[in-house]
């Protein structure tokens, strides 16, 4: 069996991200049922409204799904891993901060931890400080960023390279090829969110999943650099008139206020493009459909297993050719 799902006791290596707010149960047990691990994002939501999502999602589904966790993006961190422990979920992902505080008690209630790192440094701090699986996020994905700006492709290879326990690439992965790319570079998996908004699961503004069928590989723009704090999204009204305000000096106040999961809902929830945006990594360019969740993982499972076994059918006959020349 693969070391992820070994580790996670999930049929498939493919993992969702947490999406904040717009998190759905729907969706989670969705991908948990299709057999890869779904995740209940915990944003900047209360306890309750939290705690509301766990017990619709354990209604959904009675399959491992996992509780996403923005350390410094949630002030209710230890009440959030509390409710974790409480409904006896199997996995917390641990993202935006240090995740070695909280690793001993979640291990102390068989709970596997993956932390969600942007460098090998961070990388090998989360190992060491006893995370299960490292999820290793280029700068391609959507929504709030590293300031590093690594890309998958060199990041990757790098982190496989430093740490031992199972890695899983996140960020530019939207298709059968791109697992088997992940597979290439030496990870375990993968983790997508905007694939995931695109199928008929996921309870967003149908504006919002035509925008990402409709896009070009140049659709995703980034927002917040000349603040330090990357984000990438839609081209829409919205993210140009914030653009507009970073030229001329927007403050870090202003920014946070008008990124805010306030207007991500309006964005995403209500399709108000003018009035608020929608996060996409630069994966969109490659969505054309709109499939079931079980759809897509089982047509993602089967692509990479072709895309393999063409690889190694081709180096097999160059190999040939070479020793015959």
């Amino acid at each position: 069996m693969n070391q992820l799902c070994s580790v996670l006791a999930i049929q498939f290596p493919i993992i969702q991200g947490g999406m904040g707010n717009i998190s759905s149960p729907k969706l989670a047990a969705a991908v948990s049922n299709a057999g890869g691990l779904g995740t209940i994002g915990c944003g900047t939501m209360t306890p309750v409204e939290v705690e509301e999502r766990i017990v619709a999602t354990k209604q959904l589904t009675q399959k491992p799904f996992a509780l996403n966790v923005p350390i410094n993006v949630n002030p209710h961190t230890k009440e959030l891993l509390q409710l974790a422990i409480t409904h006896k979920i199997p996995v917390v992902s641990l993202s935006a901060g240090n995740p070695t505080l909280y690793i001993e008690k979640l291990h102390a209630h068989q709970i596997r931890v993956i932390a969600v790192v942007a460098s090998v440094k961070q990388a090998l701090k989360a190992e060491q400080g006893g995370a299960d699986v490292i999820v290793a996020e280029g700068y391609e994905a959507a929504g709030i960023n590293s300031n590093l700006e690594l890309t998958t492709f060199t990041l990757i290879p790098q982190v496989v390279d430093a740490v031992s326990v199972p890695v899983v690439a996140a960020g530019g992965i939207g298709d059968g090829r791109g697992l088997a790319a992940a597979f290439m570079l030496g990870a375990a998996g993968v983790q997508m969110g905007t694939r995931f908004i695109a199928t008929e699961e996921m309870p967003v503004h149908p504006t919002y999943k035509q925008r990402l069928l409709d896009a070009t590989d140049v659709e995703t723009v980034i927002l917040g650099r000349s603040i330090g704090q990357v984000r990438r999204v839609l081209q829409s009204p919205y993210a140009s008139s914030l653009l507009a305000d970073e030229a001329e000096g927007i403050t870090l106040v202003d920014y946070q206020e008008r990124t805010s999961e306030i207007f991500h809902i309006k964005g995403a929830i209500e399709g108000q493009e003018q009035a608020g945006f929608m996060n996409s990594g630069q994966i969109a360019g490659i969505i054309q459909d709109l499939p079931t969740v079980a759809t897509l993982i089982e047509n993602m499972m089967e692509e990479a297993q072709n895309c393999l076994n063409r690889t190694l059918l081709n180096n097999f006959k160059d190999s040939v050719r070479s020793v015959q020349s």
